[in-house]
C-alpha cells in the first residue's frame, strides 16, 4: 500500500524535472512549487475523496494552479473514475496519479487562472517558502515537527553552541542570522540556556535537538 509520503517523492521529481523547485509541508500545503513566479500547490491523499476535494478547492484561493495526487487506480477506464476527471476538471483542479513504481501522470491539469488575495496567505507562504535553505519535509507526513525557516535559524544556532556556551556576538558572526537575538531570547523550542547576561548555551533539549534533527543539519551545510 502507497503512503501518503510515498507520493511526495514521485510528485516531487515529476515537479522538479519541469523546473520547479519544491518545498513540502508549507503552511499546512503538502507540497508547494515555485518556478519564476508561478506558484503551483499540490495535496496528497491515499485516496480520492471530499476532503482532498475541499482541501483542494480552498488552495484555489492561493494558488492559480493546483493538484490533487493519489495512487493510480487499478481500473483508469472506470466509471467512478472519470467521473471524478469529470468533477476535477468543472473544478478547475488538476489530477496527478502515482503508480506503485513512482510514475507520475497528470490524468487532467489545472484550469489556470489568476487567485484572489486572500488574508495576504499566498504572500506569507511564498515569504516562508523563500525563506527555507532547503526541503526538509516530506509532504504528507506526520510526526516529527515540521522543519520551518524558523526552525532552521533555530537548528543553526544550537549547533552553534555544540562546543559550549557563547557570547551573542560570536553567534552573529558564526551564523549571520540577523535576528539570533530575538531567537536565543524567545527560546520558543526550549533549546537554549542563558548563562548570563548575552551569553548563551545549549539546554538539554537542545542538544537533543542536534540529534533529532542530525540529517537537518548535515543538508543545511
Amino acid at each position: 500500500m502507497v503512503r501518503e509520503t510515498e507520493l511526495y517523492l514521485p510528485v516531487k521529481e515529476y515537479l522538479e524535472e519541469r523546473g520547479y523547485t519544491v518545498r513540502g509541508e508549507v503552511r499546512s500545503c503538502d507540497l508547494a512549487a515555485v518556478r519564476g513566479g508561478e506558484l503551483v500547490l499540490v495535496e496528497l491523499k491515499m485516496a480520492f475523496n471530499l476532503e482532498l476535494v475541499l482541501q483542494g478547492n480552498e488552495r484555489k484561493r492561493i494558488a492559480a494552479a493546483v493538484f490533487l495526487a493519489v495512487p493510480r487506480p487499478k481500473n483508469c477506464a472506470s466509471a467512478r473514475w472519470r467521473k471524478i476527471l469529470r468533477l476535477c476538471r468543472a473544478l478547475g483542479l488538476g489530477l496527478l496519479t502515482v503508480s506503485p513504481r513512482g510514475l507520475v501522470e497528470a490524468a487532467c491539469l489545472p484550469a489556470r487562472q489568476a487567485p484572489p488575495r486572500i488574508a495576504g496567505e499566498r504572500e506569507r507562504l511564498e515569504k516562508e517558502f523563500g525563506a527555507r535553505t532547503g526541503d526538509h519535509n516530506l509532504g504528507g507526513s506526520r510526526g516529527r515537527p515540521l522543519v520551518t525557516a524558523y526552525r532552521e535559524r533555530a537548528l543553526a544556532i544550537a549547533r552553534c553552541l555544540a562546543e559550549g556556551e557563547l557570547p551573542l556576538g560570536k553567534i552573529l558572526a558564526a551564523t549571520g542570522i540577523g535576528n539570533a537575538a530575538s531567537l536565543l531570547q524567545k527560546n520558543h523550542y526550549g533549546w537554549f540556556e542563558r548563562v548570563r547576561r548575552g551569553v548563551y548555551c545549549l539546554s538539554p533539549g537542545g542538544r537533543q535537538a542536534l540529534e533529532d534533527y542530525a540529517d537537518v543539519l548535515k543538508r543545511l551545510g
